[in-house]
């Protein structure tokens, strides 16, 4: 069934580039990208795109900064917002399967010049990102032994290296088992901050609502007084919560090796709210009760060996062996998100390729069907790691964290602009969104409350650089640096090719939908036995 499927498709694919249909020819990368994600594969990698250091450790500083209720709202309201995201590559993946997920839908229903834009960009957010994890792995082995950052960051950024070279399906499987350990660490740490909570850990006090009104629910950002300074404290979490949430878009970046992606793309999304629920919203409600914003041992940018706040809820509460297993599967996880960071960013210079919009090597495979050459550029900028040879690893870490959350909204942003063209093109030619594969609910709406949100954020996320005596290079090249790198990039890409945006009239919607309808994904397997109970990627 499966080799019938995919002959089927690359009849199509030939057919389609003989047609010389916009966007087409880059289809011809499902004969070179090995199908190897299945579905159980692509819904735990949605999970890892989502559980990661930002949750462990970045949660901590934004709690310093807005107290346990400003901290609880802000990361709902964050979680509310990509789901909107999630939604909308969702629907437009499960129609046009290409690596790079939202990456060529850009340039077939916006503007060439927006897809170059947004992938150098990407690719860009990556060779930071990656190095960031790797930072926070430093972070974390700072809790059992003191040694040169630079030991941790070269032995994980060579296994990560190796994992990504390997066979897709050798990665699927390492991020299987890696994201199953995320699942259940969320899961043990909400039942231990339950239990300590309630009054049920060795020292037997009961928590409650204790740090909710000692020292409060809001913290007096910057030292501003009153209501303003509470304001500042709770709009500060969103660049944080950006952090943690980033690559939740995932679930597309790889859908030209996903197997029946007509079918599992749209699941992945669909679990998402669920998971933004039970794996964030839960975790962070869980650790507010746990532990003060004034604790002086949270992560911040002073900290030289900081913890997880979970952490330190164990040992606040006299849990000796909790710590240790808690700090060993965030080390695991932040090797793990660095790993599928890489996965993105290396299919995203691999559809740039494709596109003729990077060096034409980076289009090379390998045996095994992985552009290896991607791969290497991307792990080359693991050095930046080494900063941290002469700066606090919790300083660097911070200041990389906010370098992606500011490329992260703007990735968001460009995904919601795409899929509004393209709704308002099946809208302008008549097409209903029944003949998708799959029509995301809530929409358009749900993809202008994203847009709008993530632009006011964007655009506040420098704030503290304009209050009087507050200046701070630092805060504020992070906060927009990345705007100045995609107008550059836009504006001299349509400049200098005299692209032009794509017209609502003349959007290919029409024949991407033919081409969905004659490769339908193959019937899927009945569930038996024991998988009839899997709620997690059956």
């Amino acid at each position: 069934m499966a080799e019938k499927y995919e002959n089927n498709v690359n009849s199509d694919i030939e057919m389609v580039e003989d047609l010389n249909v916009p966007g087409a020819p880059e289809f011809a990368e499902t004969r070179e990208l090995r199908k190897g994600l299945k579905q159980r594969h692509i819904q735990m990698i949605a999970l890892a795109g989502t559980i990661g250091t930002g949750l462990f450790l970045g949660s901590g500083r934004a709690l310093v900064a807005a107290g346990p209720a400003g901290v609880f709202m802000g990361y709902t309201i964050m979680g509310i917002l990509v789901c909107g995201v999630v939604l909308s590559i969702g629907e437009i993946s499960a129609l046009v399967p290409l690596a790079g997920g939202i990456l060529q839908p850009a340039a077939i229903f916006v503007d060439p010049a927006l897809s170059f834009a947004m992938g150098w960009n990407a690719v860009y957010q990556v060779c930071v990102a990656v190095p960031a994890e790797l930072v926070a792995a430093a972070v974390v082995m700072q809790y059992w032994i003191t040694l040169n950052n630079a030991i941790w960051i070269t032995v994980f950024g060579f296994l990560i290296l190796i994992s990504n070279v390997l066979l897709v399906r050798i990665y699927g499987e390492v991020e299987f088992t890696f994201a199953c350990l995320k699942v259940l660490l969320v899961v043990g740490m909400n039942l231990m901050g339950l239990i300590i909570a309630c009054g049920g850990g060795p020292d037997h006090r009961s928590v409650g609502f204790k740090y909710w009104n000692d020292p409060g629910p809001f913290v007096q950002y910057l030292g501003v007084a009153g209501s303003l300074g509470r304001f500042m404290g709770f709009w500060t979490v969103f660049s944080n919560a950006a952090y943690a949430f980033a690559a939740i878009e995932s679930i597309a970046i790889a859908a030209s090796e996903t197997y029946a992606p007509q079918r599992n793309i749209p699941k992945a999304a669909k679990r998402v709210f669920v998971r933004v629920v039970m794996f964030y919203v839960v975790t962070v409600f869980m650790m507010t009760l746990l532990v003060p914003s004034n604790d002086p041992m949270l992560l911040n940018t002073s900290g030289t060996a900081a913890q997880s706040p979970f952490v330190i809820a164990a040992t606040r509460a006299g849990i000796k062996v909790v710590p240790h297993i808690i700090n060993a599967i965030v080390m695991t996880s932040a090797w793990s998100s660095g790993n599928s960071t890489v996965l993105i960013g290396s299919r995203m210079l691999y559809g740039l390729a494709r596109k003729g919009q990077a060096p034409n090597f980076f289009k090379q495979v390998n045996r095994w069907g992985v552009p290896y050459l991607t791969v290497l550029f991307i792990c080359a900028f693991i050095s930046l790691g080494y900063l941290t040879l002469n700066k606090t690893a919790a300083m660097v870490f911070t200041w990389l964290q906010d370098l992606v959350a500011s490329a992260q909204l703007i990735t968001w942003m460009i995904i919601c602009i795409t899929y509004l063209r393209f709704y308002y093109s099946l809208k302008k030619q008549g097409i209903s969104r029944k003949e998708l594969p799959w029509a995301a609910p809530f929409q358009p709406y749900a993809a202008w409350m994203s847009l709008t949100g993530f632009a006011m954020i964007f655009l506040t996320s420098g704030y503290t650089t304009f209050i009087h005596n507050n200046w701070s290079t630092e805060t504020f090249i992070s906060a927009y640096l990345d705007l100045v790198i995609v107008m550059t990039l836009y504006l001299g890409y349509k400049l200098y090719h005299k692209t032009k945006i794509v017209s609502l009239e003349e959007s290919p919607v029409a024949r991407f939908i033919e081409i969905a309808k004659n490769n339908p994904d193959p019937l899927e397997k009945p569930k038996t036995r024991i998988s009839k109970f899997n709620i997690l990627w059956g």
